[in-house]
């Protein structure tokens, strides 16, 4: 997997992102599937581990991950497709401005069953000045 991973960031179709707390893997923040071109899009997925949770790491390094690819990278939008029942992860996009776009049905087969989606989007105008200014300015952060 770390493999695959490597070689799309080398091919410039990914962006993969570790989180490291106290020295150990907490989490991953990734822009995957970009297309350049007209659209410069990539998708957005993250995860983070239960012990870290509600320290507002997640959200903090998907601030950045975004000001990176809309930045550096040079990308116009970036999606997040979120199930429907992960209310926690619907609320962090939220947050940092993305809007629900829609429902997309039956999306992707995990565990063995095709689970719908909301699919959410932030558009690099969209964000005056920095996404990590907007987490800064909903949370007190540095």
């Amino acid at each position: 997997m770390r493999r695959a991973a490597a070689q799309r960031a080398r091919a410039g179709t990914s962006l993969p992102f570790a989180v490291r707390v106290e020295g150990r893997l907490a989490g991953q923040v990734t822009v995957d599937n970009i297309v350049r071109g007209a659209l410069r899009s990539g998708h957005l997925g993250y995860w983070i581990d239960r012990a870290v949770t509600g320290r507002g790491l997640a959200s903090l390094a998907v601030a950045l991950v975004c000001d990176h690819a809309f930045g550096r990278a040079g990308l116009h939008r970036l999606q997040a497709d979120i199930r429907p029942e992960n209310l926690a992860s619907q609320r962090l996009v939220e947050r940092l401005g993305f809007r629900r776009e829609g429902l997309l049905r039956r999306y992707l087969d995990i565990d063995g069953d095709w689970r719908d989606h909301y699919t959410y989007a932030l558009l690099a105008d969209e964000v005056p000045g920095s996404v990590l200014g907007r987490w800064r300015s909903l949370t007190g952060g540095p």
